[in-house]
């Protein structure tokens, strides 16, 4: 088992404890970015959705161990950060409502 896997099975058995809803601006679409924040986000065994949204922003929730949500973070800026000219963070409690970190294709 992968180091992944076993930070996912470990996950599994406790409730997130923080969710993040972020919303990146910028030249985001059509760029790979749902794509790359899935990879990352599964690699870091963390759950939600990223979606396009009509006004060219992307917007991401999801759900897992605050250091792990700002290590997400840190990955999309180091990954995607030449397309995102901002990102804003709105900060909640966690709901345990998701399964997996999927992309949405509809707004």
């Amino acid at each position: 088992m992968d180091s992944a896997s076993k930070k996912k099975a470990q996950k599994e058995n406790k409730m997130p404890e923080k969710r993040a809803q972020i919303i990146y601006s910028g030249s985001v679409q059509g760029v790979g970015f749902r794509f790359t924040a899935e990879r990352i986000a599964n690699s870091l065994g963390l759950t939600g959705w990223v979606r396009n949204c009509p006004d060219g922003t992307v917007e991401i929730v999801c759900e897992g161990e605050e250091g792990d949500i700002h290590m997400f973070m840190n990955k999309i800026k180091k990954a995607m950060g030449h397309y995102s000219h901002s990102s804003k963070v709105k900060w909640e409690k966690a709901t345990g409502e998701f399964g997996s970190f999927d992309i949405r294709f509809y707004c």
